[in-house]
């Protein structure tokens, strides 16, 4: 029985080991050798026909800020369509939406979900009209010069591309841990990996594709959430790479308070299971074939949520301390270490600079919500778990 502990007891430190190696190595490539796949020439390129599918189910509070702001591209108006599609929403905001030069389609589902009303408007889109697609959250404020920024790289001959999503407000402890978390991911899964020669990871919103590969690809998908996992792994597997635009900003609103973390957190799990379930045999067999990038697609849904994975390390480190083990001691604290310079160097100084020792309180909440999250997961793998945004300041 004790041989038997020991081997587990090596498993999970192994997994662990393998968690922190990966992501550290991410962490120092984001930080040290990645500053973006485009950079805006002085020259003018070609100007390519562009489509702003923007999906938004019971989104009235915050549609219309957002069509406002993302009017206000340096993007000549006349190559670029606004396309909300608008699932459930009251007859007074499609109302306010006809009053713009924006196309609006209206859709409904039994049951509704990001990838159907994306995958609706790519086959309503008009044939051989749009050149690209960018995908845009209903919150989301793409700066001015984004879809200028985009341009370039498909004239670099892109086909896929990631923008750099940043907080659109940290006006709450809880919101200003979120967009830590997502710098953390722009570090670690889109700058670091490109800055391996790797795909970037797709985030759901601030990312353009040829509109013709976007159409082929989603009409493949079938997941209820997070359908962008399955979005990245299926380029991969046609050998598209995903390359990352760390100057092409997309704003986006960060979650305000830990009922709407909770829920979120149980869909991302969610999602990442299904996506393990779903794809552990293609994952391995692209392995086979030689296609790293499709393997490296699927191999980072195997990471634990950072939130349970530093949590685990932190009581692996506290308990190593009364083992008398020194090489278990010295293995555990420096995973830890490991860890926390990690985040530490992913996490740009402007958000560092607006947390304060108040904030800090709301962390338990936040690490017993990733847990509770694990345990529920089964339900937003049933039903598209919404997150509901509303306007925001800084």
């Amino acid at each position: 029985m004790a041989l038997f502990l020991y081997f587990i007891g090596f498993i999970v430190a192994g997994y662990l080991a393998l968690n922190v190696a990966y992501l550290f190595v991410s962490a120092v490539a984001g930080r040290l050798g990645c500053k973006g796949d485009v950079y805006l020439p002085n020259a003018v390129d070609v100007q390519r026909r562009i489509a702003v599918l923007i999906p938004a189910y019971k989104e009235d509070a915050v549609i219309l800020g957002s069509v406002v702001a993302n009017l206000k591209q340096s993007y000549p108006t006349d190559l670029y369509d606004l396309v909300v599609i608008a699932d459930s929403f009251q007859p007074e905001t499609l109302e306010k939406l006809s009053q713009y030069p924006i196309k609006v389609i209206q859709v409904e589902f039994e049951q509704s979900t990001v990838q159907k009303s994306v995958t609706y408007a790519l086959n309503a889109l008009p044939e051989n009209t749009y050149d690209f697609v960018v995908i845009s959250d209903a919150d989301n404020h793409m700066a001015p010069d984004f879809l200028e920024r985009i341009n370039y790289a498909f004239g670099q001959g892109w086909l896929a591309v990631q923008g750099h999503r940043k907080a659109k407000n940290t006006n709450k402890s809880v919101a200003i841990f979120d967009a830590m978390n997502e710098e953390v991911n722009n570090n670690l899964f889109r700058a670091g990996q490109r800055a391996l020669g790797l795909s970037a990871m797709c985030i759901g919103s601030g990312m353009a594709f040829e509109t013709n590969l976007m159409k082929r690809v989603m009409n493949q998908i079938q997941t209820v959430g997070g359908y962008d996992k399955e979005l990245e792994m299926l380029l991969t597997i046609n050998h598209v790479r995903v390359g990352y635009l760390q100057d092409a900003v997309i704003y986006d609103e960060k979650v305000q308070n830990v009922a709407v973390f909770n829920k979120q957190r149980t869909r991302w799990i969610a999602a990442q299971l299904y996506f393990i379930k779903s794809y552990y045999k293609v994952g391995f067999q692209q392995l086979m074939k030689g296609n790293w990038q499709a393997f490296n697609a699927f191999s980072r849904s195997l990471l634990l949520p950072r939130t349970i994975l530093l949590t685990a390390l932190m009581l692996m480190a506290i308990s190593s301390l009364f083992t008398g083990s020194l090489p278990f001691q010295l293995f555990a604290l420096s995973l830890f270490a490991m860890m926390v310079a990690c985040l530490a160097i992913s996490i740009p100084t402007v958000l560092w600079k607006k947390i304060s020792i108040h904030d800090f309180f709301v962390l338990p909440s936040l690490i017993f919500g990733m847990f509770r999250a694990l345990l529920n997961f089964k339900q937003a793998s049933k039903v598209f778990l919404h997150t509901p945004h509303a306007e925001t300041t800084e």
